[in-house]
């Protein structure tokens, strides 16, 4: 009996506005495995500071290994949340990178972009989710900070149509609890 096709889902958008939680949800009621960001991000900071060219190709370099490895794998899916910045060139060929990866194992490809409003996105900075699954926030002022200088150097958000993928979702759950989300998504890409 074939398997179904193994599944890519991106979970994308700014900082704090709930990709992990989400993702975290997700996994609640499908049998995907959840990569959030910080899981190869909180590895390194333990031995390179994050502003380091080491740091920066080590993470890549592992995330990559981990795309390769579970495209091959008997596993349904996996879901990657990360922020991606449109106006950087350089960030669109990484996602298309980590997707290629999975195109290449014939995988379905699924993109989900979250937005919420800043204030909704200053209270979930500080939530005990995220503090216990993301140690280099812990300093919340440092991370409030670098949230709000995020808001100034970098366009998180893309614009409309600008993503072309055709399993593509943009939720504005400002308003919307994680889990109600994540039941958005499976229904409406029936995972």
């Amino acid at each position: 009996m074939e398997r179904n096709s193994m599944k890519f889902i991106i979970i994308t958008g700014p900082q704090a506005v709930g990709k992990m939680t989400v993702g975290q949800e997700l996994v609640k009621i499908t049998n995907l495995k959840l990569l959030h960001n910080h899981m190869t991000i909180e590895v390194l900071t333990k031995i390179f500071d994050y502003s380091r060219d080491s740091f920066r190709k080590l993470n890549e370099e592992f995330r990559i290994k981990i795309f390769e490895e579970f495209a091959k794998s008997e596993e349904e899916g996996i879901i990657f949340t990360t922020t991606w910045d449109f106006d950087n060139k350089e960030e669109w060929d990484r996602i298309y990178k980590y997707i290629q990866i999975f195109k290449d194992n014939n995988a379905e490809i699924y993109i989900i972009e979250l937005e919420a409003n800043l204030d909704e996105r200053l209270k979930r900075n500080t939530t005990e989710n995220r503090i216990l699954n993301k140690p280099s926030k812990r300093n919340l002022e440092w991370s409030e900070k670098d949230l709000l200088k995020s808001v100034e150097k970098y366009r998180f958000n893309s614009k409309e149509n600008e993503i072309k993928e055709e399993n593509y979702l943009r939720i504005d759950n400002t308003n919307l609890n994680a889990n109600v989300v994540a039941e958005m998504i499976k229904n409406r890409f029936k995972l």
